[in-house]
């Protein structure tokens, strides 16, 4: 099927979650395709990527959803209407620095290794309320969400570790003040958003399913 075609498929099974088109190699011209075909958010992993496809494309909705490093945080805050993958207090601190200097406050979500997997990024779930608690001091950033990439697993495989983001959301929003309003759980991809969405997702990053199998 076409993007079109594959983008009003997914839709149809999302109610009242969103959805963010993983743009990650896809060029501009099918990126654009998906915009008019409905997209209104998509998400990035790289941000010298982004750059590249930037003033070409249509209006929309755009997150980071990939690994952020120092460096690149600057051009990160220019870009991004918001940046998923806040996956430590040195990122989120440096993010505050650079949104100050930017006169904006960036939204964020802070990205939580489920999994506790060592080769991936992200704040170990006990860890996640410490790291509000730091960064409640902050002025430059307003963090609304929760993120998560789980184990590889199947889709099934994966549901209790939905369960547990879900759990954690629900705890933390309740406790929501100052500059921390986490409303929105991020979970779920092209393999498993389906049981993301059972498993209370508010939002999914879907790339594969809509644009064919990514070229490496």
């Amino acid at each position: 099927m076409s993007v079109t075609q594959n983008l009003k498929s997914i839709c149809n099974e999302l109610k009242n979650t969103k959805l963010v088109c993983v743009t990650k190699t896809v060029c501009s011209e099918r990126i654009n395709e998906a915009i008019c075909a409905g997209a209104t958010i998509i998400g990035e992993n790289r941000v010298r990527e982004f750059e590249e496809k930037y003033d070409q494309l249509l209006p929309c909705e755009k997150h980071l959803i990939g690994h952020l490093q120092t460096n690149k945080v600057k051009k990160a805050v220019q870009f991004f209407d918001l940046i998923q993958s806040v996956d430590s207090l040195k990122l989120i601190q440096e993010i505050d620095t650079k949104a100050g200097a930017a006169g904006k406050v960036q939204e964020v979500f802070l990205q939580v290794n489920v999994g506790n997997e060592p080769q991936k990024y992200g704040f170990k779930l006990n860890d996640v309320r410490p790291a509000i608690t730091e960064i409640r001091s902050l002025k430059n950033v307003r963090v609304t969400g929760l993120m998560c990439i789980p184990p590889f697993l199947s889709a099934e495989q994966v549901r209790p570790y939905f369960k547990k983001m879900k759990l954690l959301f629900d705890e933390i929003k309740q406790e929501n003040q100052d500059n921390i309003e986490i409303r929105e759980l991020s979970m779920g991809m092209s393999g498993d958003y389906k049981v993301a969405i059972e498993e209370g997702a508010t939002i999914v990053r879907v790339g594969s399913a809509i644009f064919g199998d990514r070229k490496q």
